[in-house]
């Protein structure tokens, strides 16, 4: 999808597009600039297939290495979430506002923590199966466009890279962002425990054999994170969900990176628990428990 279109797919997949005029405006330049080089943090899949959307002037940084200190563009982080402390120390502080994080997750609190809060992101939806491999971006039947999104002082620059790549995405601004960041937690922490329940089965196989279980569960995780980040999902969450399911049905399923993923929705739990108030999230929580997570 050519980024200019964006204007057009707003309108149709937020209803209240008239706040991301700016987004759309941005967004709408990014045909003609060529890719800016980037220092790539990470040389595993998705680290090497953002380097094959370059020019040739990217600098590969293998974990633990030193950023270049002189090297003006955007870092884009392509590593494992535990190891965001350690991309931090080896980045000089002038560079933390370059630094352009890729991870699933939530981030927030990190981020927050080190005085990131609007820290560059990006929801990846695109899937790269191995290394070397061409990523396949991850359209679905209710999102042709392509749901991959941008947010902070590079997103356009992660978008022109992308769109180099074959690859759809959107710049969006911070409440956008973050509406759609917890919508992609929401599907990875609901479709990844489905999954685990029944064995460790493919994703396609949660969606089509399981899918009573996995929307009971969306429904559960986004009324509460809708009601602790006082924010409002569009409708027909659940279906989007379940179409990007089919599109990635051959992913394997477990529960993984506890403290950024499910863990989050447990420490919403743990609080309510603490307040003598209902548990948020009480499937969430029986299923946890179920396998042992907690």
């Amino acid at each position: 999808m050519s980024l200019c279109s964006f204007s057009s797919l707003a309108t149709t997949t937020f209803p209240n597009f008239r706040r991301f005029k700016l987004s759309a405006v941005m967004a709408s330049t990014v045909t003609t600039t060529k890719v800016h080089p980037a220092v790539i943090v990470g040389g595993g899949r998705v680290g090497k297939a953002l380097q094959g959307m370059g020019d040739g002037q990217d600098v590969l940084v293998r974990r633990g290495d030193s950023i270049p200190l002189d090297f003006d563009g955007p870092i884009l982080v392509c590593t494992r979430n535990d190891d965001l402390d350690s991309v931090l120390q080896t980045t000089p502080l002038s560079r933390w506002n370059d630094l352009v994080f890729f991870q699933n997750g939530m981030l927030e609190p990190w981020l927050e923590s080190k005085g990131l809060k609007d820290g560059n992101q990006v929801l990846a939806y695109f899937a790269v199966s191995k290394l070397g491999e061409s990523p396949i971006d991850g359209k679905t039947d209710t999102n042709p466009e392509g749901l991959t999104a941008a947010y902070g002082k590079w997103s356009l620059a992660v978008a022109e890279r992308l769109q180099a790549g074959g690859l759809s995405c959107k710049v969006l601004d911070k409440e956008a962002f973050e509406r759609q960041m917890l919508e992609k937690l929401i599907w990875i922490c609901s479709v990844m425990l489905v999954g685990a329940r029944h064995g460790g089965i493919p994703v396609g196989v949660v969606e089509k054999e399981f899918r009573s279980e996995l929307c009971s569960l969306i429904a559960e995780l986004a009324s509460a994170a809708a009601s602790e980040k006082g924010v409002t999902f569009e409708e027909a969450m659940e279906e989007r969900l379940c179409a990007y399911s089919r599109a990635v049905a051959h992913f394997p399923t477990a529960v993984k990176e506890f403290k950024w993923r499910n863990g989050w929705f447990y420490s919403l739990f743990e609080k309510a628990t603490a307040q003598g108030k209902p548990d948020p999230c009480p499937l969430h929580t029986q299923w946890l428990k179920e396998l042992k997570i907690v």
